[in-house]
């Protein structure tokens, strides 16, 4: 079976969770004997991030405009791909280039699996963009699909507002790979000396600065609480994304500036020590799919704090982490009750660990999704 992956970024720092999922996905697929290939622009693919792949085929396209991910023309090049493809995989959604393979699929006849990956909803930025994207293709393409992947139970709603039937839906959540998350004490003293936070315990945000990741909220909370638990610090890790500015300057502004970091993005090894090194995750958003950073936290046994809008409801229904609302007073609230009882949170912890080793490993999703191109192929063969 040959498979190909369509992603427009690779790259974790510009592309995120979904970026990480096509990686991960990818390189799984292979391990299992799947022939996989991935289409995406040139855009953050270092040498070192491409040996990443283990043999993966990366084919990248030149990008024309960074602000819209505008890929060169390259219509011999995708019906190639396309053609020697046995299934498409397109991943995320509002791209040009998920555009133009799902019309070289449906030129060619070749089935293809749809995962917006939580990106179907009309949130954030650019909504007359978006609109206008759905109109000339996006709910034709979610409505044409041969299969459709959600990432949490709850995505279902997101293609219903789409007019895809809850049967043509199969719910394949986020995974990790816990080989990547292997530290030590060592390691863990360097991050505490590059953070520049030394023995003080800390809370961790760890993804994009920008308004639906919440750290806005994540920083007012605790800047409510922080009188009360005098010893613990705050650090931003990850890259701007529009509100770096305002945080610093609202957090400059605070009797509490001191114990507010923002070392920027951290990836590999040092994200991997900063997880461990943490007291508290915390996932503020606004609006998220399923938060790969909470199964990373969970391998690395670390406690977590998240809200309603991030598909971690089943997570929280065992146990396992601790849900609120997206407002700055519900995250107060939740920070006091977790770092004022260290007893019951660290046993969250535990509980969230090993869930992710029974549930949410990256071999596990990739055998789901072979089992879903196989029945695709089966049916397209009968």
């Amino acid at each position: 079976m040959k498979v190909l992956n369509v992603n427009h970024l690779l790259d974790p720092e510009t592309g995120g969770g979904t970026a990480e999922r096509t990686l991960q996905i990818s390189r799984f697929l292979q391990r299992a004997g799947i022939q996989t290939s991935i289409l995406a622009l040139d855009i953050g693919l270092s040498q070192t991030r491409r040996e990443k792949f283990e043999g993966v085929k990366v084919v990248t396209l030149p990008c024309l405009n960074r602000r819209y991910f505008v890929p060169w023309p390259s219509q011999g090049v995708i019906h190639k791909l396309v053609a020697d493809a046995d299934v498409v995989h397109l991943s995320g959604h509002w791209t040009i280039l998920n555009a133009l393979v799902y019309k070289s699929c449906r030129r060619q006849g070749k089935p293809f699996v749809f995962c917006p990956a939580g990106a179907l909803a009309t949130f954030g930025r650019s909504l007359r963009l978006k609109r206008t994207y759905d109109a000339w293709i996006g709910r034709e393409l979610a409505q044409s699909a041969t299969a459709c992947v959600a990432i949490t139970h709850q995505e279902r709603a997101d293609f219903a507002a789409y007019g895809v039937s809850a049967e043509r839906v199969t719910v394949i959540p986020n995974g990790i790979d816990p080989g990547q998350y292997a530290t030590g004490p060592a390691a863990e003293r360097e991050i505490r000396e590059h953070l520049q936070i030394g023995p003080a315990p800390y809370i961790l945000f760890l993804g994009r600065l920008n308004a639906i990741k919440g750290p806005d909220l994540l920083l007012e909370a605790f800047l409510r609480v922080a009188s009360r638990f005098p010893e613990f610090h705050l650090v931003f890790v990850g890259p701007d994304g529009g509100l770096q500015a305002s945080l610093m300057e609202n957090a400059g502004q605070s009797p509490q500036k001191e114990r507010v970091h923002f070392p920027g993005y951290l990836a590999g090894a040092d994200k991997a020590a900063a997880l461990k090194a943490a007291t508290l995750l915390v996932i503020p958003s606004r609006r998220e799919a399923m938060s790969i950073v909470v199964l990373e936290a969970g391998i690395s046994g670390t406690p977590t704090l998240f809200t309603n809008a991030c598909g971690l409801e089943g997570i929280s229904a065992l146990g396992a982490g601790t849900m609120v609302e997206p407002s700055a007073e519900a995250l107060a609230t939740g920070l006091t009750a977790l770092l004022a009882d260290p007893t019951s949170t660290r046993a969250a912890a535990v509980r969230l660990e090993a869930l992710v080793r029974e549930k949410y490993q990256w071999a596990m999703q990739a055998a789901s999704y072979v089992t879903l191109y196989e029945q695709i192929l089966g049916k397209a063969h009968a």
